[in-house]
């Protein structure tokens, strides 16, 4: 089964001798496991688990709320204060008053540590124990919750900073982080901060995980030993994220991307834009052959240099808060009502949100809401958004379809994004829109960017807990070499190494050897860069890096030799791939009507239960799909065509 907590809702999906059990409930944003537990409990009441895994947002929240644990920094003496000088980029270059986000440690919590290593690997100040005993004392003295020890130059040499986390390790009670174990890698602030946000967010997601554990054990005696959804969209043990929970921020949307990938097999698509609106957050990807990925990536405005698919988010979901800023001008989000109290129209918060506008407007029908499990109270809504439209001087309707456009414009700056700004065409893709508010906004956003094909998947709003469910086991390893020109032999050499390596820990996990698969790829640039393009490994990777290298920054120079910065493994173990069978009941009561507003006036608009569209069925728009866990709008002029998976794939009719 597979399991997905979001700001809103939690999504659970379960397979059971290829029929499929599906559950949509709210979160439990004080505990996620209570919603997890609570999840189980219903979905499942007699039947065991045999494989559970979890796309969790507990670090993700923990960063971007800044409740994570307190961290003393043991590093290299004098450069105690990288973590606040970074590299001096300047994110936004004109800001006259730019603020930069907090350290997650304060000055006072940094100890430095007399050593030194260079970068070739020898010890230039060895580290002496008297002088480790004192940097202990030190940080002892701070009483921390958790310690991130990262050395100058330690994926060179780790001996010093083996020294410094084993010594560490001697205290059961702190949540100990070392960098060379997260990532062998240079660039000495990205290893830094990397370090420093596990141990911030590992001491709170160890415990989630132990309270999951706990629970899981007491619903089923045999134990259920939960999977963990990581930001490169395979899964890891409980035990590793537990470690090492840095590696789960994109957790949530990396287990959409891998279940939208899917759904594009199923289809023989290959080029798509994953769009995943969910309740707080949308977040988009694009794909074009396979899932882009990245190995340096941006959280709560800190730098992360892990690998993790390439997601783009922005604050824009059902639950984002409508308001009128001190110039007049209509704003949503990225506040969000969440789950608590979550927007109007769930009986208990009072201010507008998408979700009441989109009530407003028809889109969202208040009785067949989770497939009629939970009811809606339109008035609320309509008072939140009337409200709205009087600061704006226009009517409820009007403020309301002012409301959509906003954050419409927010998701479509997004996927231009991911798309126009690195090269890529998005009309010549195919946009695979899903959780509980990617079909209602989906068409008009597909308009909007020329796009003219749409992918509802079965089950939208459960496509992350479906990725989840079939995710594969992987690990990612990286070495820092440096070599210029190096001849294909010692990369062969370099990269057996590590192969052994990931053989040895996914053994470690039950994986069989023969089951393993493995994709190297090289960090490359040209001698004298500060910045490299990752590449696939192949005897003359050169001719790809030059063609990434033209296609990015528009030449490419075969006169100037090339280096080869950083060595990347994937270890891949299939994950299970449920069964299932397809069944639709029959449509004795055909399709319903109600009054949808568009473009400015009220008209006629068909309802239809998803369940009941069998394949091959076609649905002409304006029409409104209802299912347990979303809602699709197809707009005027667009139709709608039942793939023989379930999937309902829209085209413009023009």
């Amino acid at each position: 089964m597979g399991v997905d907590t979001g700001g809103t809702f939690t999504d659970l999906i379960a397979f059971v001798d290829g029929r499929v059990r599906t559950l949509k409930l709210l979160s439990s944003p004080s505990d996620p496991a209570q919603a997890v537990l609570s999840g189980l409990q219903q979905l499942l009441p007699e039947v065991p688990v045999g494989v559970l895994t979890y796309g969790s947002t507990v670090a993700t929240n923990a960063l971007l709320q800044r409740r994570g644990a307190r961290v003393v920094l043991l590093t290299t003496a004098g450069f105690d204060d990288l973590i606040e000088i970074g590299h001096q980029n300047r994110p936004a270059l004109y800001d006259l008053e730019p603020h930069p986000p907090e350290p997650l440690v304060t000055r006072s919590c940094r100890v430095g540590v007399d050593e030194r290593m260079l970068a070739d690997g020898h010890a230039l100040l060895p580290l002496r124990w008297p002088a480790l005993q004192t940097a202990l004392r030190a940080m002892r003295a701070k009483r921390p919750e958790a310690v991130a020890v990262c050395f100058l130059h330690s994926y060179a040499n780790a001996a010093h900073e083996e020294m410094g986390g084993t010594a560490c390790e001697r205290w059961p009670e702190l949540f100990v982080s070392v960098s060379n174990r997260l990532s062998a890698e240079h660039r000495e602030y990205e290893r830094l901060s990397a370090t420093v946000i596990n141990a911030y967010v590992g001491p709170i997601m160890s415990r989630h995980l132990r309270q999951l554990e706990d629970g899981l054990r007491a619903f089923h005696s045999g134990g259920v030993r939960p999977r963990v959804m990581q930001s490169n969209g395979g899964s890891i043990s409980a035990q590793l994220a537990s470690r090492e929970a840095v590696r789960t921020v994109l957790s949530g949307p990396a287990a959409g991307v891998a279940g939208a990938w899917a759904v594009a097999r199923t289809l023989g698509l290959r080029r798509v834009i994953a769009f995943d609106m969910g309740g707080t957050f949308t977040d988009v990807s694009l794909a074009d052959g396979r899932p882009g990925h990245r190995s340096e990536f941006t959280v709560a405005g800190l730098p992360l240099r892990l690998p993790a698919i390439d997601i783009h988010t922005v604050g824009a979901g059902g639950g984002s808060i409508a308001r009128v800023d001190v110039a007049g001008a209509l704003k949503v989000g990225p506040e969000s009502a969440g789950a608590d109290p979550g927007p109007a129209c769930y009986g208990r918060g009072q201010l507008p949100t998408v979700t009441d506008a989109n009530v407003v407007l028809g889109r969202v029908l208040p009785k067949a809401f989770l497939g009629g499990r939970m009811l809606l109270q339109p008035e609320r809504s309509a008072r939140a958004i009337a409200t709205l439209g009087k600061r704006l001087r226009l009517s409820r309707e009007q403020a309301a379809e002012g409301v959509v456009r906003v954050v419409n414009a927010a998701m479509e700056r997004a996927i231009r994004t991911i798309s126009v700004e690195r090269g890529y065409e998005p009309r010549g893709y195919a946009l695979i829109a899903f959780r509980g508010a990617g079909g209602q906004h989906a068409c008009e956003l597909a308009a909007l960017l020329g796009i003219r094909r749409v992918i509802v998947p079965r089950d939208p709003g459960l496509l992350s807990a479906r990725g989840a469910a079939s995710a594969d086991l992987c690990r990612d390893y990286v070495r820092t070499v440096i070599l210029t020109a190096p001849p294909p032999r010692q990369l062969l050499e370099l990269f057996a190494s590590l192969e052994r390596q990931a053989r040895e820990e996914l053994q470690a996990e039950g994986v069989a050897s023969p089951t393993c698969l493995f994709s190297p790829t090289l960090d490359v640039r040209y001698r004298g860069q500060s910045h490299e393009l990752t590449v696939p490994f192949r005897t003359r990777f050169e001719q790809a890096f030059h063609a990434a290298h033209q296609r990015l920054y528009g030449y490419r120079d075969t006169t100037r030799p090339i280096e080869v910065v950083s060595l990347r493994l994937l270890a891949v173990a299939r994950g299970p791939r449920p069964r299932q069978e397809h069944f639709w009941p029959e449509d004795s009561k055909g399709p319903a009507k109600t009054q949808l507003y568009w473009n400015g006036h009220w008209r006629s608009c068909l309802v239809y239960a998803r369940e009941g569209l069998k394949p091959g069925r076609s649905v002409r728009g304006a029409a409104i799909v209802t299912e347990l866990s979303a809602t699709t709008v197809i707009p005027p002029g667009w139709v709608g065509r039942v793939h023989p998976g379930g999937h309902l794939d829209l085209t413009h009719a023009h």
